[in-house]
Formats: structure tokens, sequence, C-alpha cells
């Protein structure tokens, strides 16, 4: 079969690879869907900048695989053949107080113990993907498998950084930022009963930012704030969340929330400077860093939107075959689109 692999200098590569036997505890699953990130783009599809956690190694791309399992290896307990599964991307030692907690985006173990599809491992940019079966997460019925992919890093990331702030109907929240994970938020934190305002350059993103739940959008610059304040009646949001990772978005939020606000910083890359006194300590806020999901809260998600009716996929604006992953890596870095995805008909 043949995989995408990410050489770096904004090139596309395919390696033909022979179709992977499951070994114990392990399945193989047949793709459907398979997301492009944002952390792609920055530490291995421009240049391979990664360390640790994200030092590619040359593996198959694709941290957000979705599909069915094609077939189980000895020792597989609670998946079968022809399961609808989505993949919690990391798979950590197992053993250290944060895989016990389910959060193996934490584990710090070495390589290969700890190691993610598609930078330490071989990821979804392929036909099949053998995976551990303690990575898996049913996927409902009710979601397709693009929705599923989503989740597998997007929108987890999304999720988890709606929890950190406690994002409830008394918030108006601020989403900074309106890639593929800030779409996430909106949706997110519309579902949750809030009011969102989101932020972002360009005008496409704030469009569909709108369709997915956001009740006003601003575009980012140097009045942004201002009109923040006008929608909250000059007191500012009680959460905000940044998911642009530059530092005039992380400014903006804890410039636009109020007093005893909760802020999270969820996107990567980039550097922030700012004045702790006016911004963060007399307001009192509280500032929280905010990463993947953990395994038991990607299972609560998978539940949340299936009982609410809710697609991610609705956030996806491109879509192409595994043929013309080249095509899709090239448009998404254009930073013009909402998700895109690689899918398998």
């Amino acid at each position: 079969m043949h995989g995408v692999v990410l050489p770096g200098e904004r090139r596309v590569e395919f390696r033909e690879v022979p179709v992977p036997e499951p070994g114990h505890g392990q399945v193989l699953v047949r793709m459907r869907a398979s997301g492009l990130c944002g952390s792609d783009l920055r530490a291995i599809y421009r240049e391979h900048t990664g360390v640790g956690a994200e030092r590619y190694q040359n593996v198959i791309a694709g941290h957000e695989p979705c599909g069915e399992v094609e077939a189980v290896g000895p020792g597989v307990q609670a998946f079968r053949r022809g399961d609808r599964v989505v993949l919690y991307h990391i798979v950590g030692c197992g053993v250290c107080r944060f895989c016990r907690s389910g959060f193996m985006i934490n584990c710090s173990a070495p390589v290969p113990q700890r190691a993610a599809y598609g930078w330490q491992r071989d990821g979804g940019h392929a036909p099949y993907l053998l995976a551990e079966e303690r990575t898996l997460v049913r996927l409902p019925d009710e979601l397709t498998y693009v929705d599923g992919a989503l989740v597998a890093c997007g929108f987890g990331t999304a999720y988890q950084s709606i929890l950190r702030v406690g994002v409830s109907g008394r918030d108006r929240t601020l989403v900074v930022g309106l890639g593929p994970v800030g779409l996430g938020a909106v949706m997110l934190a519309a579902a949750s009963g809030a009011e969102v305002i989101g932020v972002d350059l360009v005008p496409d993103r704030l469009a569909l930012a709108r369709e997915v739940g956001a009740a006003h959008t601003v575009e980012a610059g140097e009045h942004a704030a201002a009109q923040i304040m006008e929608f909250t009646g000059g007191h500012g949001v009680e959460t905000a969340i940044d998911c642009s990772g530059s530092g005039a978005g992380r400014h903006l939020c804890l410039e636009a929330a109020r007093e005893w606000g909760r802020v999270a910083f969820v996107g990567e890359g980039g550097t922030v400077t700012f004045e702790p006194s006016p911004l963060l300590l007399h307001k009192q806020l509280t500032l929280h860093g905010s990463w993947v999901c953990g395994l038991v809260e990607m299972e609560q998600l998978v539940e949340w939107l299936a009982r609410k009716g809710l697609h991610p996929e609705t956030t996806v604006t491109h879509r192409f075959a595994l043929d013309q992953a080249a095509e899709a890596y090239a448009l998404f870095d254009s930073g013009q689109t909402g998700k895109v995805v690689v899918e398998w008909t």
C-alpha cells in the first residue's frame, strides 16, 4: 500500500509499505478519514522543527485517523472486525501516572514507549493503520468517519480547553483564531450555552464561525478589543480561548477578559509579551495552558456530540483522496480554509 510521508520544505512523498499484521493487543484499522492538522504544517510539512513529543520520525503522516477495524490480533478484548473507531493519537507507556489517568499526551517515556501516530509511528495517511487496542474509542453510529477524524485531535483539543475554563451558559466566550481548533471551540462553547464571540483575520473563517454557533464575529485588528467590549456592555468576557498561537491573539484574550475571568492558551507556537499587573494580577484572572484531551474526555466528547446532534464535519471545507495529498497540504498551508481531510469512499 502507499502511504504519505512529509520530508519537509513543503514536500509530500509517497512510500510503498506492506499492509501490517496486528500483533498482541493490536488491531488493523481500515482508514475512512484522516484529518490534516495545523501542527503538521508548523512542525513537519514546512520544516522539521519538532523536538521531544513533536519530533517527526519519517513515518507515515496523519495523527487524526478514523476508520473501521479490519482485523484483530491475539489478546484483543473489546473490539471486533467491523467496529467503527476513532484513535486517541498518542500511545503511551501505559504505566506512568499520566497514562493511568488517560492523558497519554503527557507521557514522558522515550520513543518507542511513547509514540504518536503520524509522528513517531505510522499514522492515518495510508489505507491501513496498525493501532494499539488501548488507544481506540468507539465511534457512535450517529457520527461520520470525518466527525471521528476531527475528534482525534482538533476537536479533542478544543474540548479540553472548554473543560479547562469551565464554559457554561452563564458565559460570554471569546475564541481568537478560527482555524479548525478555533471553530471546534466555537461549536462546543455554543453547544454549552455560551454566547460566543469569534475573532479572525480571514472573512471566510468568520462566516464559518457564525455557521457553527458564533453569536458575534470580529475582524482581528486594533479595534477588536473595543468591539468585544461593546458586545459585552463594557464588562468583557467571562471566558476566553486563544487558538491563534499569536502574541496579538493571546494579548487580546487577556485584554478582553473581565475581572475574575478564565483564559486558556491553546494555539501552538509563537510568543507573547504582556504586563502582568494590569492584564492578569489586578483583574484576578485564571490563565490555563491547555493541550490535547485525555482518553476518557475523548470518550465523553463523542458521546456528547452524538447526543446533541453535533457534527465536527461541519467545519470541513475541502476533501481530498489520498493520492491528492500534496494538493491538500498546499491548500491547507494557505491559511484560507476550514478543516481539510483525506477521505476514502
